[in-house]
């Protein structure tokens, strides 16, 4: 049994790693320990730039995934990492292909969790001014779920780049000059100022960007960890915000800018849209997501199928509607005398929403304001296709794309019209046909090809 250690980073990893894999060490034959010490990353987005060697070629979306696992708190990471590393470089090189190989799911969820986990300390850090010889200086006190403050600390260089400022973490802590950043140990909340002058001006701007209709407490207490809360100095007006939440509601426009607007390309045809939506991170959804599944489909087809989100099938493919329900879409559609090739398919919601059980994941409703952050995408879409008719699968689709609070039950199979088509209308989602029991099943499914007979004629086509 060899020895093997490693401190946080993947070029620490890295460094112990490839004398063993060059010289063929199978992972049952090492023995992985953590060590102190943070370097940087071997991959092509770490702080430090990467080598490679000419006998060991290492695919980037490794590199990717291994950057975020190389700082998780729990040790097999390196385990997992060397297991991957090694099959990947001894006769696997398409290893991560295989989504469902247990060793790539481990490292995808311990990258996961990093990810999440660096997401929430970019939001949740919290300077307070202090005075010292050289000046002002901002320090803040934060507590991670993994020791990933290197990793984290170029996020606040680049955006605090022209003034003073440490993070401290009880893992470690860091400070910028304005030259250097510094690394040294961790140290506890004592050690950061609790408030300072500049509060009640933080806090009259957070009320003046709280959004009321985005209110979620159940999730605000998923994505804000009461853990936080001591060192979050919105906190002390959530309570208020919270309370007046309805009424400022009512005052509200009907209508929300949609956030993915900030990711549209210039140029809008379908292929730029799918390629600039690879890289869209307008609502969290992409964190756990594995692809993002655009639409799919001819550029100038008749028909505009709109879903919810894609399952976990077309999250693993890349693909919309391959799943159960795109089965149960592609016999109805045959029965409704329409070619599954000449519809352009697409979903409200660009990323699959899940929770996961035991080995299972599963689809969980996408909350209102993530379809209002992804209709950009669904607007560039139908501008880009310009159907005739669009038929929205379900609910959360006919409000995706409607924008309103759009009741299925009384609604279902009538026809619309849009300023963006000339008519649309909404009916079962194939889902649904799979959830509910033999005789409901055999009647949705007659409903959802009648529906889609309609939507044929609507287009005037016999595609």
């Amino acid at each position: 049994m060899i020895r093997a250690s490693a401190g946080l980073g993947l070029a620490e990893f890295r460094k112990a790693a490839r004398a063993l894999l060059e010289r063929g060490v199978k992972p049952a034959e090492v023995l992985w320990q953590s060590e102190a010490g943070q370097q940087a990353l071997f991959g092509s987005t770490g702080p430090t730039a990467p080598t490679r060697s000419a006998q060991l070629r290492i695919p980037s979306a490794y590199v990717r995934q291994a950057e975020n696992a190389a700082y998780h708190r729990d040790e097999s990471r390196l385990d997992v990492m060397y297991r991957v590393a090694y099959r990947l470089t001894h006769g696997e090189p398409a290893l991560l292909e295989l989504t469902t190989d247990p060793d790539v799911l481990r490292l995808r969820q311990l990258s996961q969790d990093v990810s999440r986990d660096l997401h929430k300390m970019h939001a949740f850090v919290r300077f307070r001014k202090t005075s010292t010889a050289e000046g002002e200086h901002y320090v803040a006190w934060y507590r991670p779920d993994h020791p990933l403050l290197e990793l984290a600390a170029p996020f606040f260089r680049e955006r605090f780049n022209n003034m003073r400022w440490s993070i401290l973490t009880p893992d470690g802590s860091c400070t910028w000059d304005l030259a250097n950043l510094r690394f040294f140990a961790g140290a506890p909340r004592s050690a950061a100022p609790t408030q300072d002058e500049l509060e009640e001006l933080f806090l009259d701007y957070y009320r003046a960007i709280f959004n009321p209709a985005r209110l979620n407490l159940r999730a605000m207490q998923t994505e804000m960890p009461t853990k936080h809360w001591a060192t979050l100095p919105e906190t002390r007006v959530l309570t208020e915000l919270v309370r007046s939440a309805p009424e400022r509601v009512r005052e509200m426009l009907t209508h929300e800018p949609s956030a993915a607007s900030a990711y549209l390309p210039e140029q809008r045809t379908l292929p730029m849209l799918r390629e600039a939506a690879l890289e869209c991170r307008a609502c969290e959804l992409h964190l756990a997501a594995t692809r993002t599944v655009f639409g799919e489909g001819p550029p100038q087809a008749s028909i505009l199928l709109i879903g919810e989100q894609p399952g976990d099938e077309e999250d693993l493919a890349g693909k919309p509607f391959i799943g159960p329900a795109g089965r149960v879409l592609d016999r109805a559609l045959l029965e409704a005398g329409i070619e599954r090739r000449g519809v352009y398919v697409t979903n409200a919601v660009k990323h699959f929403k899940f929770e996961s059980k035991s080995e299972r994941r599963l689809h969980k409703r996408p909350r209102p304001g993530e379809i209002r952050a992804c209709r950009a995408w669904l607007d560039a879409e139908v501008a880009a296709v310009r159907p005739r008719v669009i038929v929205c699968l379900g609910s959360t689709a006919a409000q995706g794309f409607s924008g309103s609070r759009f009741n299925l039950m009384r609604y279902r199979g009538r026809s619309f019209s849009s300023p963006r088509v000339s008519a649309w209308l909404a009916t079962w989602h194939p889902s649904l046909i799979l959830r509910v029991g033999d005789a409901s099943s055999t009647q949705r499914f007659g409903e959802l090809v009648a529906d889609l007979r309609f939507a044929l004629e609507l287009a005037g086509t016999g595609s």
